[in-house]
């Protein structure tokens, strides 16, 4: 049910002729009653960030944190389209206003896709009333609005949290783009949580920075990375601690299943970091490591090649001591204090062989400590992306 399992949601998804061949390219999910609830948003540090992105920013800031609904487009990402595009995105938020009985305003916009193609606003625009009207709290039609936000991802991605007296529903689409502080992803919570905008707030961004700023597929940030949350009211009050740890696992497991789905990946690295002088430090030579395109093709080739994951650690920028380093494949130790370790190869072999690789590396330093989620570099990535997509 994901988004509608949350009580006081509604959801549709359908096509307004954004994408071809009628395939579904809105999604909306609104307030069951049309009135506007506590909501937040994290989005893109991307500078060059999408009308979407500059349109949700400002209706959050003119409602104090409320929103009665949201509007999530895709096939076009409606970036780099100047004020026309930002026009767009505030006309696709009237619409749905129109539709559930609230104030443009209180309309949030995502879109994904093609960066700096016009949206065709005089094709969509008429097409989007039927699939707002078309909203409800069934379970198909959650689903609905799951598979409309898909761009090349192969399967909707949705997440349920039941937490101790409320619940968490939460849908995303990304398959690339995937960096740390977010990528070419769309992700939108519900919660039925009492909360107020403030605490709602504090708790996404905590929960972001646990799951889809912990992870990486090729390093880069979108310029319409939006995660957003809607919370009803209608269930208990929780504290920020369950608030926050019930974001983390909708939002871990969407960020899990992203990576999972990643464009032409084979592999799903765990890059493990122990022994840093701090939690921050750990963070950025996981992400080092993650990233590192030798690395990903180590992992695509099944080759565990430590040397080149302790050279990603030595030229992370933090604190690095040669001869304090240890790396291990899924648990077996191959290189120990900076130098090749006598190991069991055919346990290694077995380890990378699978879909699922675990790396640690302890840095021998101090108690910091991190993790990133990536993947390998595949051959599949590579044709995606040699052309637009």
């Amino acid at each position: 049910m994901s988004v509608t399992a949350p009580k006081g949601f509604v959801a549709s998804g359908g096509s307004a002729g954004i994408k071809a061949g009628g395939v579904p390219d809105v999604a909306i999910v609104a307030t069951e009653d049309g009135k506007a609830v506590p909501a937040a948003g994290v989005f893109t540090a991307n500078l060059a960030a999408a009308a979407p992105v500059q349109v949700s920013r400002l209706h959050l800031e003119l409602t104090g944190g409320r929103a009665a609904g949201v509007i999530l487009t895709s096939g076009n990402a409606n970036a780099a389209t100047g004020e026309p595009g930002r026009a767009a995105a505030k006309s696709l938020c009237a619409q749905t206003a129109q539709g559930i009985g609230a104030a443009p305003e209180e309309i949030l916009v995502c879109q994904t896709g093609l960066i700096g193609i016009p949206f065709p606003l005089e094709e969509a625009g008429p097409r989007v009333r039927p699939i707002v009207d078309g909203r409800s709290a069934a379970p198909e039609s959650a689903a609905c609005a799951a598979r409309a936000i898909m761009t090349t991802d192969t399967k909707p991605k949705t997440a349920l949290v039941q937490a101790d007296g409320f619940r968490v529903g939460a849908m995303a689409k990304g398959a690339a783009m995937l960096a740390p502080h977010m990528a070419t992803m769309l992700a939108l919570c519900t919660t039925d949580a009492a909360v107020d905008p403030g605490t709602l707030g504090s708790a996404l961004r905590a929960a972001v920075d646990a799951s889809f700023n912990s992870m990486t597929v090729d390093g880069c940030t979108s310029t319409n990375d939006t995660v957003l949350v809607l919370a009803s009211g209608r269930a208990a009050t929780p504290s920020l601690a369950a608030l926050t740890d019930a974001l983390r696992q909708a939002c871990g497991s969407l960020a899990e299943q992203m990576v999972d789905d990643a464009e032409g990946a084979t592999k799903v690295a765990h890059i493990r970091v122990t022994g840093a002088a701090s939690d921050g430090a750990a963070h950025v030579a996981a992400r080092k490591v993650a990233d590192s395109m030798l690395v990903q093709c180590s992992l695509n080739g099944e080759d565990p090649y430590w040397g080149r994951v302790v050279s990603e650690l030595g030229s992370a920028g933090v604190a690095f001591d040669m001869e304090r380093v240890s790396v291990a494949y899924g648990g077996v130790v191959v290189c120990a204090r900076g130098v090749a370790a006598t190991h069991d190869a055919a346990a290694v072999a077995i380890h990378m062989g699978g879909r699922h690789v675990e790396i640690l590396c302890d840095l021998g330093l101090g108690d910091g400590a991190a993790a990133v989620l990536g993947t390998d570099l595949g051959y599949g990535y590579i044709d995606e992306n040699r052309t637009t997509s």
